[in-house]
């Protein structure tokens, strides 16, 4: 089953794998309040049929151990519609306590989350603050010597979801990247990856390295938005080797085996618990001619195409609308199938990929140009091709996954379990 974020907020709750007891998601505390630049709202939800327990406490809430680092300091926040502080927005959490915040960045889709995926984002100003926007998804990618000269510290606060290509981790990199070189000190205020609890996928290879994969790591990363930016640090991986002044602010009350379901809907086109669990898995799509979805109601939880059989169970037509503006066979019929229902837990997969590609009317034209810049290495397609099994592709990936996961231990703030 799945739970709609909806477009405001929704109440927290931290979900343990493997427990059956179903409860009512707790409201947030009515004492919270709702002064958020991106104007949030509080809604009542179910929960899926999990265990609920203690919450854990973002870094943005833990005000104790990063304002003393920002008194006296220009601060630049890098943010989004997830840099909650309860139910109010981080913005005006700092301004509420003095801090001299001079400049808001914004990431892909923008300050308030509600830019359609791939929509240039341009410069403006907060119309509750006053702020400047500068936009980190437009002209640049990556903060310029301007944006950054009347700065001391950059404060990194997004929520991630846990896959390579999901941009915000390449916004980190290049936030700390600009950092180091310029001088200026940054802090991540850490959030809870939902799909924390494994690692999985191909490593990216060099030749493969873009915005949607830039630095060498897995599919599924299993690492927070801090451990990854002490990654990024500790294995030199800004250019020229140089390292950021770094500091993060931990989640409290979080291991790896916690499973946290967001509490706003982190991008447009992620809209349930369940797209989140599928994403990582569905977006390998994105490099052939299937839909997963956008354009409809029901993103990264169908995938079809009009080169599908049409004896497939299920069939939607992608439309325009405001989270895909274009999306991927748009006005097409699109033959496959409905993952509403399935199991949000099988964690990365190739089956459907290898399904599609096996039912395809057009396997020539299958593959587009942007399939190696998902995946990350060049041999999946030609594994695929060649009628290879899932157990025979991921043998592949092993010494590498594996080379990683060691790695990523020296990084690793929470335990396992």
């Amino acid at each position: 089953m799945y739970s709609s974020f909806l477009p405001g907020l929704l109440s927290l709750s931290v979900l343990m794998a493997n427990c059956s007891t179903a409860q009512t998601t707790p409201t947030l505390p009515p004492s919270a309040t709702t002064e958020a630049s991106t104007a949030v709202a509080p809604v009542a939800v179910q929960s899926a049929p999990q265990q609920i327990v203690e919450e854990p406490r973002m870094g943005a809430e833990l005000g104790n151990r990063y304002l003393p680092l920002l008194k006296g300091k220009r601060v630049g926040l890098v943010v989004n519609q997830t840099s909650l502080v309860g139910r109010s927005h981080l913005v005006d959490t700092l301004l509420r306590q003095g801090i001299q915040v001079k400049t808001i960045f914004a990431p892909e889709h923008g300050f308030r989350g509600e830019e359609a995926d791939g929509a240039t984002i341009k410069d403006g100003r907060d119309a509750r603050s006053g702020l400047p926007v500068r936009s980190l998804y437009g002209a640049t990618r990556k903060p310029t010597p301007e944006m950054l000269k009347d700065l001391d510290v950059l404060v990194f606060d997004i929520q991630d979801v846990g896959a390579r290509f999901y941009t915000f981790s390449s916004t980190l990199h290049y936030v700390m990247e600009a950092a180091a070189e310029q001088g200026k000190t940054v802090i991540v205020l850490d959030r809870p990856n939902p799909n924390g609890h494994y690692v999985d996928g191909p490593v990216l290879e060099p030749q493969f390295k873009t915005f949607v994969g830039l630095n060498p790591i897995p599919v599924v990363h299993g690492l927070t938005m801090g451990e990854l930016a002490q990654m990024i640090n500790g294995e030199g991986w800004l250019a020229g080797g140089k390292k950021a002044q770094l500091t993060v602010i931990p989640v409290e009350g979080y291991t790896h085996a916690t499973r946290y379901q967001l509490p706003v809907r982190p991008s447009p086109n992620l809209p349930t618990a369940h797209s989140v669990d599928l994403y990582a898995t569905l977006c390998l799509f994105e490099g052939t001619d299937v839909s997963v979805g956008r354009g409809t109601a029901m993103p990264f939880e169908v995938v079809g195409a009009p080169t599908q059989p049409a004896t497939r169970p299920f069939s939607f037509t992608p439309t325009p609308n405001p989270a895909s503006t274009a999306p991927p066979q748009k006005g097409k019929l699109c033959y496959g199938l409905d993952l509403r229902q399935t199991n949000g837990d099988i964690g990365f997969t190739l089956k459907y990929l290898l399904d599609f590609y096996q039912q395809s009317t057009d396997k020539a034209n299958f593959f587009n140009k942007g399939f190696e810049r998902l995946v990350g290495t060049a041999a999946l397609r030609q594994q695929i091709i060649a009628g290879k099994s899932e157990a025979e592709i991921r043998k592949t990936w092993e010494p590498e996954l594996g080379q990683y996961k060691a790695m990523r231990k020296k990084y690793l703030l929470y335990p396992e379990a």
